[in-house]
């Protein structure tokens, strides 16, 4: 049978399907419908500081192969994590990846240290947030700023430390260098793109926040470019993400360069999306004689 099994910052997955954060919450719901075990890790609902109660309604909608969201990082801050979800995480035989948000430096600085010293297995850093302190600016959307954020909270991050980019830049390798360059021991991309849609009738834009991220199959060829860029820039891991929903797509993600993956608005209308990816994924390997995930990863062949 072929391996399914993948290797992260030393942190070894049962097979390369991530929960995406925000599209899972810590798991609970899920777990009605399968053991979580059968995901390779679940990459928990993002975490702040501070208790967050999101943004207004409505703040989520389906558009043409996708969805538009600006939930806005709905949760019970980290310390409720730390205190009621986790322990019934680690209980569930999958890697437990604790996603955490910030409006400023200090905030990342404390949940990573927080979370250090929890038995949490890696810790993936959310830099598509508001810097409040720099007047809006996105922690994601330079050099200099993900240079800055990697080296600030790497000094006090104790597990491995994955950075999740933004798509929203004009050069993603160079994103990830800088992440790489700091000190990240992986990178997950991509996340949302920013995007919009207008009630033609009402003239307001369908959700109360005017933007929101757009995620699902519409924003899947700009992953595996973006994923592509990435693995020719830099020498660690990358968890691909951005619109799978299928064993093909997976396929796909991993030829352009990843190494593991992330699958988050399939869970919308299909639960039992994981089962079926891993079942077509097992089977494509056995069918072409590859023995494990290693060998498909950046496996992409130049015209």
């Amino acid at each position: 049978m072929a391996d399914l099994k993948v290797k992260i910052a030393g942190i070894e997955f049962s097979n390369p399907l991530i929960a995406a954060s925000g599209t899972f919450g810590f798991g609970r719901e899920y777990s009605e419908f399968y053991p979580l075990s059968v995901l390779g890790g679940i990459s928990c609902k993002g975490i702040t500081l501070k208790k967050r109660d999101g943004n207004p309604p409505p703040r989520i909608a389906e558009t043409p192969s996708g969805i538009l969201n600006a939930v806005g990082l709905q949760n019970p801050g980290v310390d409720h994590f730390i205190e009621k979800d986790l322990d019934w995480l680690k209980e569930q035989n999958t890697v437990v990846i604790a996603n955490i948000a910030g409006n400023t430096e200090e905030d990342y600085c404390k949940m990573a240290e927080k979370l250090s010293d929890s038995n949490v297995d890696m810790i993936e850093m959310n830099i598509s947030c508001p810097n409040v302190k720099s007047g809006g600016v996105q922690f994601g959307t330079s050099c200099e700023s993900v240079g800055g954020i990697t080296k600030a909270v790497r000094k006090y991050c104790k597990k491995p430390l994955i950075v999740k980019l933004s798509p929203n830049v004009s050069n993603i390798a160079d994103i990830a260098r800088s992440a790489e360059s700091e000190g990240a021991d992986a990178i997950s991309m991509i996340n949302t793109l920013t995007g919009m849609r207008i009630d033609i009738n009402s003239r307001r834009p369908i959700i109360k926040n005017n933007t929101g991220g757009l995620s699902g199959p519409a924003v899947f060829p700009v992953a595996v470019r973006m994923v592509w860029q990435a693995y020719n820039a830099v020498k660690i891991p990358i968890i691909g993400m951005g619109g799978i929903s299928t064993w093909q797509d997976a396929v796909e993600m991993l030829i352009a360069g990843a190494s593991a993956l992330q699958i988050g608005t399939v869970f919308f209308s299909d639960p039992y999306a994981p089962i079926k990816i891993c079942e077509g994924l097992e089977k494509f390997m056995y069918e072409n004689n590859i023995k494990s995930i290693a060998e498909l990863t950046g496996s992409i062949k130049p015209w």
